[in-house]
């Protein structure tokens, strides 16, 4: 741990929703800042003109949030090329951003040319040997370069936070494509000139990024920075075991949003799946954090079973306080006030179904008569005044009295009357709710 707080960033690329494998590297990197006083940045890497939106940075943003996510600092790459031009020409100056000439076609003759001798597909830096004049020939010719990083052949080694020593040898790397021919950044150079300007102290990302990092470690070495720690953890796959997608819409934060999920269910499930860690509610973040154990989390793919979140967010909700709720059930329009919400809750997986069962107090109802002559009986013994939480008890043993009926026989033919449905929340603690003039015209067989 370094001795100033850390620093960590969360830097998804706004072409699309974020997904549930997405949310499991910001929270990881921001319950990592929360639990050690450091700080958080929300990094957009919209260098991709083409295929980045406003509405998507916007959309994330909103994900962050209803996760509890609030970055102590936004910054766009859109707004910062003066920088990654700064740091590209100082990598020319050294010798080592070197333009290469090669079309694409011509690339992949060469892989496969080297694959058929046995070979690794690695560029041959044939660039390296052209003088000016061969330079000044292509470029007559139309063409136009693309600008590579020079690596050391040498191994990186870094010790990894969740996979402990590790080590890759560039000499089995191709020179990476830091600048297209366009003129456009890809991810590499942009991100370690950002986290070293911004002073970033830990990267935390999926274990797809493994190899990218010895880039990067040599890229923050030349540039004079200190090299962050990085850990790179296992990767969300959907129960049946397929990657996630931004494009496809895998698992988005904003469909589970909608879905009516708990933003807690959500992200302890992201954060502890395939991790010592047992799967269980968590009050807040700062709860979470203090779970998050980088030495726990497995070296297999996680799944990310959504009847496993089904279970959690019903825990969560089952034990949610009426004070919690209450402003989200008024904006459902639910009424009832706190008895209600008492009444239903055991009986709901997430916090919108609630709205299934208010209708069952507000009415109107229309009743399912399975037993006339048992609900006729049932109307002239229910007690007197208005129903109380002592209601249910009195009415069903002088039912059971007089009829015999009992269990399902005696249960089904109330529920049926006075709900329409054949399951639902227990009875008793709907009776004050729904008031002695509903009760009797549901049991007469009337809407109500």
């Amino acid at each position: 741990m370094s001795a100033t707080a850390p620093k960590l960033r969360f830097a998804p690329s706004p072409t699309g929703l974020i997904h549930i494998g997405n949310a499991r590297t910001a929270l990881m990197n921001a319950l990592h800042a929360r639990r050690h006083g450091g700080s958080f940045i929300l990094r957009f890497d919209d260098t991709d003109r083409e295929r980045s939106r406003a509405e998507y940075a916007q959309a994330i943003s909103a994900d962050l949030a209803w996760l509890g996510i609030v970055p102590d600092i936004t910054v766009r790459q859109s707004e910062r090329f003066a920088l990654y031009d700064a740091v590209a020409d100082r990598l020319r100056a050294m010798g080592r951003l070197y333009p290469c000439y090669e079309t694409p076609d011509e690339l992949e003759f060469k892989r496969k040319r080297q694959l058929a001798r046995g070979l690794p597909p690695v560029y041959d830096r044939a660039a390296l040997d052209l003088d000016a004049a061969a330079r000044a020939a292509l470029e007559a010719e139309g063409r136009k370069p693309h600008w590579r990083f020079k690596l050391d052949a040498r191994v990186v080694v870094w010790d990894d936070l969740v996979r402990g020593e590790s080590r890759i040898d560039c000499a089995s790397l191709s020179d990476p494509v830091l600048i297209r021919a366009d003129g456009t950044y890809l991810y590499t150079l942009p991100s370690v000139a950002d986290d070293a300007d911004l002073g970033v102290t830990h990267i935390i990302r999926g274990e797809d990024h493994v190899t990218n990092t010895a880039v990067q470690i040599q890229l923050f070495e030349l540039l004079g920075a200190t090299v962050p720690a990085f850990g790179h953890h296992n990767l969300l796959t959907t129960a049946s075991g397929e990657g996630l997608s931004k494009r496809l819409g895998h698992l988005s934060l904003s469909a589970l949003r909608e879905a009516g999920y708990e933003p807690m269910a959500v992200a302890a499930l992201a954060v502890l799946v395939g991790t010592s860690e047992a799967v269980r509610p968590v009050a807040d973040l700062d709860a979470l954090a203090g779970l998050l154990d980088y030495s726990g989390i497995s070296r297999a793919p996680a799944k990310f079973d959504e009847h496993e979140l089904e279970s959690l967010n019903a825990r969560i909700v089952h034990e949610m306080p009426y004070d919690t709720a209450r402003p989200r059930l008024e904006a459902l329009g639910i009424g009832g006030g706190a008895a209600f919400w008492e009444a239903v809750r055991k009986n709901l997986t997430r916090l919108p179904e609630a709205a299934e069962w208010w209708p069952v107090v507000a009415g109107p109802v229309t009743p399912v008569i399975a037993d006339a002559v048992f609900c006729e009986t049932a109307a002239r013994l229910l007690p007197e005044g208005a129903p109380d939480g002592e209601t249910w008890s009195a009415w069903t043993k002088a039912l059971k009295q007089e009829t015999g009926a009992r269990g399902r026989a005696l249960f089904m033919p109330l529920r049926l009357a006075l709900t329409g449905r054949d399951h639902g929340p227990e009875l008793g603690p709907l009776l004050p709710l729904i008031g002695r003039e509903k009760i009797v015209a549901r049991l007469a067989g009337q809407s109500a």
